[in-house]
């Protein structure tokens, strides 16, 4: 798989749940499965550890796009998250603009 197409390919959705937090997500159910499950070991392999507030999180950067799951095992996983690298958590409390 090309990770690069397959994101490009896909109809990520806003969180509108958070937004102070701008992110976008896809879910598992209305994407190829196959490559679904490839971009999740992807994250997971080949990320960093990074924080979102106490929480430990796996982080991959790709372009100007940083992806991520909640962390549940691959066969529970139904989300995968992205969100522009200057608004993820770490960026944003280099920055101090944190949400209040």
């Amino acid at each position: 798989m090309d990770v690069k197409d397959f994101v490009a390919a896909q109809s990520w959705r806003f969180a509108k749940t958070m937004p102070e937090w701008p992110h976008w997500y896809i879910v598992r159910k209305n994407v190829d499965e196959t490559s679904f499950v490839e971009l999740v070991n992807i994250i997971r392999k080949d990320g960093y550890k990074g924080k979102f507030y106490n929480k430990e999180i796996i982080y991959y950067d790709l372009d100007e796009y940083t992806y991520w799951t909640m962390g549940a095992p691959i066969e529970e996983t139904t989300i995968i998250n992205r969100a522009l690298k200057k608004d993820t958590y770490e960026e944003r409390l280099k920055r101090d603009e944190l949400p209040k």
